[in-house]
Formats: C-alpha cells, structure tokens, sequence
C-alpha cells in the first residue's frame, strides 16, 4: 500500500518525505486555506518536494469550470493529479480529462457505486471517506472492501485510496483490505511508528548500557 500525506504544509510534507516512506500527497481547498497561500504556488511548491502524484482539487462543481481548472492544475507540473467531486458534472469531467492524458483523483466518494462509474470513466484514483462514514454511523471500512470486490470482480485499474483516515487502525485495516493507497495528515503517520513496549525496551537497552559503562 502506497502512503500518500494529506497537507499543504511544506514543513509537514518534507518530514514525511525525509522518513522514506512517501508516495505522493493529497490537498484540497481546505488545507490550502488554511495555510493562507496562493494555489498554484503552493502546489509548485510540493511538486517540487516530492516525486509522486500530487493532488491539486478545483473549486468549480460545474462541467466547464472544472474542465478549464483541471487543466491549469494539471499544466503546473507533470505529477499533478487533478481531483474532482464524485458528481455528475465531475464525472464527466474525468471522463473529458482522462481521454486527454490528464490523472484524476475523484473524490468526497461514499459509496461503491459511485467508485464503479468513475473506474469506467477512467479514473486514477478514487478517494472513499472512511472517518466520515464513521462520523454518520457507518463503519467506513465496510465501504473499503466493497469498492476492492468491485475492482477486482471487473478488473478495474483505478487506484482505490482511502481518506479521511483518523488514527493508526484505521491504517491497519486499509492494509489488511488490500487499498492501493492511505492519505493521512502527518500526525496519524507520526503514531504508526509507536508502541509502549517499542519505549520500554529502548529504555532498557539505554538503561543496561549505562549501567555497564557508566
């Protein structure tokens, strides 16, 4: 499973990037916001930190305003992903930008179906919402596995990516469910590498040295 970040902090993204173990990054309006930067900077900046896809989303929900902000976002830099709402216009929007050579990451996805029509529209990725599915009352994972059933009954290429994860077993079960890619902020990536008995040992090994010598 790929590990992509999901932020539009430059600090936050470079620590990930320094650990290893980053494939790629998601933003969206929000993160970008809340950093208070102007878009197409900002992601020239990220693509520039990192090798893999990046996700730039529009801010138009209709046909025409993705069409022509999809292709400004994706002419900022060859590993931009342009995402793009789980809607009727944004699905025909991937369609349009997929059949130009454009990457789509379709997103705010809550349902298999609507992961089964972007996959024949030719999507990317496809970003279901697991800690939201759990804010509502639905277990998100259940939705997980669903869209992996669909993909690999009809042998579907779209990436399946799980957001909107909130902790570390969150992470354990999009792995065991075979996602193709997780996207977490850097906290959530920062509490995979804990464990209690990871502490205790090194503080005995430290221990037992200066015990030893001195």
């Amino acid at each position: 499973m790929q590990l992509y970040i999901d932020t539009a902090n430059l600090d936050e993204i470079r620590r990930a990037r320094d650990l290893g173990v980053l494939d790629g990054v998601t933003t969206n309006p929000s993160l970008i916001a809340k950093e208070g930067v102007d878009l197409t900077r900002r992601m020239e900046e990220i693509c520039a930190l990192v090798n893999g896809p990046v996700s730039a989303e529009v801010i138009a929900t209709d046909f025409d305003g993705m069409m022509r902000e999809g292709v400004r976002n994706a002419g900022i830099a060859p590993n931009i992903v342009v995402k793009l709402p789980c809607t009727e216009p944004g699905l025909r929007a991937c369609k349009a930008l997929s059949d130009q050579g454009i990457r789509t990451n379709m997103t705010l996805c809550f349902q298999p179906l609507q992961a089964w029509l972007v996959a024949k529209a030719g999507a990317f990725l496809v970003s279901p919402f697991i800690g939201r599915l759990d804010d509502v009352g639905q277990d998100g994972m259940d939705l997980i596995a669903q869209i992996r059933r669909v993909y690999d009954t009809y042998g579907f290429q779209t990436k399946l990516l799980a957001a909107s994860i909130r902790h570390p077993k969150h992470m354990l079960e999009c792995l065991l469910a075979g996602a193709d890619v997780a996207t977490v902020p850097y906290s959530v990536i920062a509490q995979l590498l804990k464990h209690p008995l990871t502490e205790l040992g090194l503080e005995k090994f430290l221990a037992d040295h200066r015990k030893a010598f001195g």
